[in-house]
């Protein structure tokens, strides 16, 4: 099994720490993992994404430059990592911020409506969980499970914290799961 994605968005998306807890989640699950972050000059606000790799057997390096998957939380970040996604590849891409799908046909998309499905939860900074609750029902990298588990250590000492970003993770991951 060999896995790689670049998760982007501006700076307080969570884009890290969608990363971080992919990158967790696969090593609860005994993988070799990799996490590489790349920040624009300004931290909120600015330009953010992150590289995660997995594996059965040790990762060779930690970029990425034609990734299987993306996760693309704003416009800027489709633009432009769109046209590095593999042939075959996927798209999870933040139609809340997004006013156009992806130009690409050759490979797979999945629009999520990040900001509004975690405002109606009451937790609009947990976009970020029910992004990666998306990427994770598209491509069982990991068992959603695992990443549920990484969330509450996450969050740990902060049981509503804990309860609302678990919820929004699984909304994510069902709004692909029941497609």
């Amino acid at each position: 099994m060999y896995f790689d994605a670049i998760i982007a968005g501006f700076g307080g998306q969570g884009v890290m720490v969608i990363g971080r807890a992919l990158c967790y989640a696969g090593m609860k699950e005994g993988k070799e993992v990799s996490w590489l972050p790349s920040y624009g000059p300004e931290m909120r606000g600015g330009t953010a994404n992150c590289t995660v790799v997995m594996s059965d057997t040790s990762v060779g390096s930690p970029v990425v430059e034609c990734p299987l998957a993306l996760v693309a939380m704003n416009l800027p970040s489709l633009d432009k990592f769109e046209p590095k996604v593999r042939e075959g590849g996927l798209i999870v891409y933040n139609i809340s911020l997004i006013n156009r799908e992806p130009k690409r046909t050759d490979v797979r998309t999945i629009p999520i409506r990040a900001n509004e499905i975690a405002n109606e939860l009451g937790v609009p900074k947990a976009l970020n969980m029910v992004a990666l609750g998306a990427l994770v029902g598209a491509t069982e990298v990991v068992k959603i499970e695992t990443v549920a588990e990484v969330v509450e250590e996450m969050f740990a000492g902060n049981q509503k914290l804990i309860e609302k970003n678990r919820e929004a993770l699984m909304a994510g991951y069902l709004e692909v799961k029941g497609r």
